[in-house]
């Protein structure tokens, strides 16, 4: 193997006593700490349980939106009153908010194309506790002396009202322990998307609306970050992390567009006619679908009540953010899930007349999804689901998606994270987009009435590592670089098969079960999953977790040499890579003879026996290992390293003895971390 004979050149251009002295490998054992988790333990806040410290705190929100749709100018405008909940323990003296709209401006980083420029968020009117905030204030002006400080600002003012991530300077700081509140007016254009898809906030012409990211949100203010701020910029594909809070929003709309959106409609008796009210009570009755607004009932009187505009009032608790959408073309279904230990929860289905076979099947997988993992993680808080079509065929908001039927499973299972799980998918996308492409492995083989395979996923990721291009997973995935996608979402279901070949599955499961529900409503960081899960499964997982999420190495183990001496036989087996595993082996018997004398670390089915030597036995430094085999007189035809392919491996076929049954490998799949090996058993 190519990695093989550079480390020889490598090792062979050393004088004779480094050779001697230099182990041959040197594994990292812990898990490394950076500043801010360092900055967390000190406080109190997070601490080597992997819950929320005695000392933890986070800002909740209270959110008032009132806002004005106008189809005739593809205009959304809007007042907020947004009030900070500051449960911090130091003051703050500016407030950073998120302007994402601001992604459609010209001149504004961005790294991925958009389909129109717009003039972005307008900010015609901002406010911090009835003090008005200067929104074109002067260049600031240092003296001449080196470090010379500005003057104090005599009012409140905002850098940056132009990009995606803006902040006010306060005069008066929002103590800790107290409360300030932002009052905001502001407008945008929303973009045109025709016969786009994958775009977060987008118009199909006239006739249909996505709305998402849309008012000025106040951004995250936590323990982890020096300053408290988080103040990385949207760019497009590292998608979000917010606070959690209440949200009281009001859309103004002309009749006869149906709105779908986060949260509970609070007057169906003001927007919606009384056949639709009375079709929508028996939306819990079944697992049937039923209809709410037919494909010939479009317009005023029919979509919607009569008149000439509604306001749409929806209230949500709890929640990160609030997305929605709204047409005068939508079918409108509905459907049931069965939430345990909550009961039957609505599912809206919102779509264009002639997409009606696209989604046909959006409410059955959706019900499979919020079931199934309900029963996996935990229980689905949130009182309903809504899916919507539109430009934007895959993106999740608290109970509510921009969802194709095909991307419904993937989307709803964004609601346990970030929605409940209020990870910082910005940073780190494998705790959100790479976790939800695991469990969605699961969800599929449910949904199919087969056993969860997770074999083979953990192996391919072998003819990947070494890559230029790859970020490590603990890499801010916002600058993921040209393998964003394969950092965010593929890296972790390889991470979690493999370590569900160490683990087994369903303690893996169980572990982040608990997880889940430790940080339910909070804010995780990687080092509270990491110290968690080793909690929960009872190992030192440091080097697991160092190789997988700080390094971009993998395992390349082989089978180097098999010799027998009367009962025993000797296997050789080798790890190229920096990364450790366990040594697994597959021991094949011939058909009948001496019966099968077990070993203690082995496990007999019929004429095979799996053996495995836990990963501590590289801890010496050494590169290979030798398995002593002691199962008695019976012949062994055929021994495979790894036989579950759970450990990155760039060349399989000399994981087998002898090499003339080597099977033949298939590449890894689809940026969910397909099954590479084909030959692979299932679990």
């Amino acid at each position: 193997m190519l990695r093989r004979l550079v480390a020889l050149l490598c090792l062979s251009a050393l004088p004779l006593s480094a050779q001697q002295r230099a182990p041959e490998r040197a594994v990292r054992r812990d898990i490394p700490m950076t500043n801010m988790i360092k900055r967390a333990f000190a406080a109190g806040t997070r601490d080597s349980t992997g819950r929320p410290g005695r000392n933890y705190w986070q800002l909740w929100m209270d959110y008032t939106i009132n806002a004005r749709f106008e189809p005739s100018t593809w205009t959304v405008s809007g007042s907020e009153t947004a009030v900070i909940h500051n449960h911090s323990d130091s003051a703050m003296h500016s407030v950073v908010l998120r302007l994402d709209q601001n992604l459609f401006a010209p001149n504004v980083p961005r790294a991925e194309q958009v389909t129109e420029i717009t003039d972005g968020m307008i900010v015609t009117k901002l406010s911090v506790n009835g003090e008005a905030v200067d929104l074109e204030p002067p260049p600031v002006v240092r003296g001449r002396g080196r470090g010379a400080a500005a003057p104090p600002p005599t009012r409140p003012f905002v850098t940056g009202i132009h990009t995606t991530s803006a902040r006010i300077t306060l005069v008066n700081p929002i103590p800790a322990g107290g409360t300030g509140t932002i009052q905001a007016d502001w407008n945008f254009r929303v973009p045109r998307a025709d016969n786009v898809r994958g775009i977060r906030m987008g118009r199909w012409g006239d006739t249909l609306y996505q709305v998402g990211q849309w008012y000025p949100r106040v951004a995250v203010y936590d323990d982890l970050r020096q300053g408290g701020w988080d103040t990385d910029p949207y760019l497009g594909p590292s998608e979000f992390y917010n606070n959690f809070g209440h949200y009281d929003v009001h859309i103004d709309a002309p009749a006869g567009w149906v709105i779908g959106s986060t949260g509970v409609l609070q007057n169906p008796q003001d927007v919606l006619t009384p056949t639709e009210r009375e079709r929508l009570s028996h939306a819990l009755d079944s697992d049937s679908t039923i209809s709410i607004v037919s494909a010939n009932e479009f317009g005023p009187g029919k979509a919607t009540a009569g008149g000439d505009r509604l306001v749409w009032h929806f209230v949500a608790d709890t929640v990160g953010d609030v997305g929605w959408a709204t047409s005068d073309r939508f079918v409108w279904d509905a459907t049931r899930a069965t939430i345990p230990g909550k009961g039957p929860i609505p599912i809206n289905i919102m779509y264009l007349p002639g997409h009606a076979q696209a989604y046909s099947q959006g409410g059955p997988i959706a019900r499979h999804a919020l079931e199934f993992y309900s029963k996996l993680w935990m229980p689905y808080t949130f009182p309903l689901l809504t899916m919507v079509d539109g430009p934007e065929g895959g993106m999740e908001y608290p109970m509510f998606i921009m969802s194709s039927a095909g991307a419904s499973d993937h989307e709803t299972g964004h609601q346990w994270w970030p929605m409940m799980v209020g990870t910082n998918e910005t940073w780190y996308g494998f705790m959100d987009e790479g976790f939800n492409q695991y469990m969605n492995i699961l969800s599929r083989d449910d949904r199919m009435h087969q056993p969860a395979n997770l074999n083979g996923i953990g192996e391919s990721y072998g003819r990947i590592s070494g890559d230029e291009r790859e970020a490590p997973l603990m890499w801010d995935a916002n600058y993921g670089g040209p393998m964003y996608s394969f950092q965010a979402y593929s890296k972790a279901p390889m991470m979690l098969s493999a370590l569900g070949g160490v683990v087994g599955d369903t303690n893996v499961w169980h572990a982040m079960s608990g997880y889940a529900k430790a940080w339910r409503f909070k804010h995780p960081s990687p080092w509270d999953y990491m110290f968690y899960m080793n909690n929960a499964l009872h190992r030192d997982l440091g080097w697991f977790w160092y190789y997988w999420l700080f390094t971009t190495d993998a395992t390349d183990g082989s089978i180097q040499n098999v010799r027998t001496s009367g009962s025993h036989t000797l296997v050789t087996v080798r790890q190229d890579g920096q990364m450790p595993s366990p040594v697994v082996l597959k021991v094949e018997f011939s058909h009948g003879g001496p019966a099968i004398r077990p070993m203690s670390n082995s496990r007999i089915e019929g004429d095979t026996a799996f053996v495995t030597y836990p990963v501590d036995v590289w801890f010496g430094g050494s590169k290979t290992f030798t398995a002593d085999l002691n199962f008695g007189a019976r012949k062994i035809d055929r021994i495979t390293l790894d036989p579950f392919c759970r450990f990155p491996d760039d060349e399989a076929s000399d994981n087998v003895w002898p090499r003339s049954a080597a099977p033949k490998v298939a590449p890894p799949t689809g940026r969910g971390g397909g099954r590479g090996q084909a030959s692979c058993p299932s679990a």
